[in-house]
């Protein structure tokens, strides 16, 4: 069996050529292929802001969406 090396974008392309059923099957496949990688970061995350808000005399887990937005904000762009 012959091997074809193809570069990322010869790549690409061709998966734009497939009907949108096997493009949704390749990102799927892709996605879940990350999937672990996604959630652990997701879960550190999540654990360091409830971290910082504690260390800050906040809850995050009782703060609106738009507390933790705010939150987030004035930590990024603290001095």
């Amino acid at each position: 069996m012959s091997i074809v090396t193809l570069s990322n974008e010869q790549v690409v392309e061709l998966v734009k050529q497939l009907p949108v059923e096997q493009q949704v099957e390749v990102f799927r496949l892709l996605l879940l292929q990350q999937w672990g990688m996604w959630e652990s970061l997701s879960r550190y995350g999540s654990n360091k802001a409830r971290l910082v808000a504690q260390e800050r005399g906040y809850d995050w887990d009782i703060m609106t969406e738009q507390e933790r937005e705010d939150f987030v904000n004035n930590v990024v762009h603290e001095d």
